[in-house]
């Protein structure tokens, strides 16, 4: 039984290696010459309009970045899905047509919160 998880036990090792070295090696050859413009925020090339910490972000803003979600999900599921379609059979379209519910679920909670809406 232990031979079966062998080998995903060394690729957790081999990864987590792989990532402390890369910490390691980064931080023993990489420049430390800080200056005040590296140490400044950076804007798409501007000065920032606003103090990060005091800053509050607008609920439109997360109500985009979830609908975003919702089509990207959906989007990412659904070729696949697409691909394997007549090999799924009945069984598979039910399960996209569950799927797709409960992404139409959130979605009408997005519409209901105003989050098509452009003022």
């Amino acid at each position: 039984m232990l031979a079966e998880f062998l080998p995903i036990l060394l690729l957790f090792v081999l990864a987590t290696a792989f990532a402390g070295g890369s910490l390691l090696v980064s931080s023993l050859v990489g420049p430390r010459m800080p200056n005040p413009t590296k140490l400044s925020a950076y804007e798409c090339g501007n000065e920032p309009l606003a103090e990060v910490q005091s800053a509050r972000f607008p609920v439109k803003f997360y109500m985009v970045a979830m609908l975003f979600l919702i089509f990207d999900i959906e989007a990412v599921f659904i070729f696949p899905w697409a691909v394997v379609f007549r090999e799924l059979g009945w069984f598979g379209l039910g399960q996209m047509a569950l799927f797709i519910a409960i992404l139409g679920v959130a979605f009408i909670y997005e519409i209901g919160r105003g989050g098509l809406e452009w003022d």
